[in-house]
């Protein structure tokens, strides 16, 4: 199951890697193209993170090495990032067509939106070997959105180009739709994080690992039971296994 999974994040991420490509090849052909403007939508930002994330994340199930608690924060925080926004461009496009405006979606960008946010999303819960994630994630997890934000109105209101159309005065009224629609995506990021990270708390395979730290659900072995029995009497292992009393590993350390 772990090398599966395993390949099946790397594949993933290599669709990635080609689904932005292509999507940055299908943008070459309009008139308004601008490098900087496909690179600063918070799709694109968050599937290039998700990319290496899901690379790394492949390599640690293949290799057979937990991931590490400040790993599993950002693997958390990424993939809710690329949630939300499949999430938002998937109300942007049924918003349109319920208005009779038809938004392109070119199979890449379905890719982007669509198909690689569901994989997180059913990687994450079912996913083997994720420890549990801090709560305290949750506290961090507005800083990159609130940061991209701010650069975007900022670039915005220099260059008359914004990525989305609840950050364009041009499109919603200051302070009330402005204010509406932001704050609905950011408490869908909130809200998406808070059920990742209590995903990772409740899935009975998830590791006992909090973050890194130690704790009494480790998940170490218990320690070896002896039985009662003469010098004869195997010790029973955690693992299974067992040991001759009179065998001088016996006393060693397992």
């Amino acid at each position: 199951m772990r090398r599966i999974v395993g390949v099946l994040r790397l594949l993933v991420a290599a669709v990635g890697v080609v689904a932005l490509v292509a999507d940055f090849v299908y943008v070459l052909g309009f008139s308004t193209f601008s490098s900087i403007n496909y690179f600063s939508y918070f799709t694109q930002q968050s599937n290039m993170a998700n990319v290496v994330v899901l690379a790394i994340a492949g390599v640690l199930l293949l290799v057979g090495r937990p991931e590490p608690g400040w790993f599993a924060a950002v693997h958390a925080l990424v993939s809710t990032y690329v949630i939300v926004s499949g999430i938002v461009f998937g109300i942007i496009v049924a918003e349109s067509a319920s208005h009779d405006y038809r938004i392109e979606v070119p199979w890449s960008s379905q890719v982007l939106h669509f198909v690689i946010p569901t994989f997180v999303l059913v990687d994450w819960v079912l996913g083997p070997d994720r420890p549990r994630v801090r709560w305290r994630v949750v506290s961090v997890v507005l800083v990159f959105p609130l940061v991209w934000g701010v650069y975007t109105i900022v670039r915005g209101a220099d260059v008359g180009w914004y990525p989305y159309f609840f950050l364009d005065p041009a499109q919603v009224t200051w302070p009330g739709e402005f204010v509406l629609y932001n704050g609905i995506a950011l408490g869908t990021i909130v809200g998406v994080v808070v059920a990742l990270v209590a995903l990772s708390h409740v899935r009975p395979h998830a590791r006992g690992r909090l973050g890194g730290g130690s704790s009494s659900s480790t998940g170490t072995a218990p320690p070896a039971v002896v039985g009662r029995g003469g010098a004869g009497q195997a010790v029973g292992s955690a693992d299974g296994s067992s040991v001759g009393a009179g065998d001088p590993s016996a006393t060693r350390s397992r």
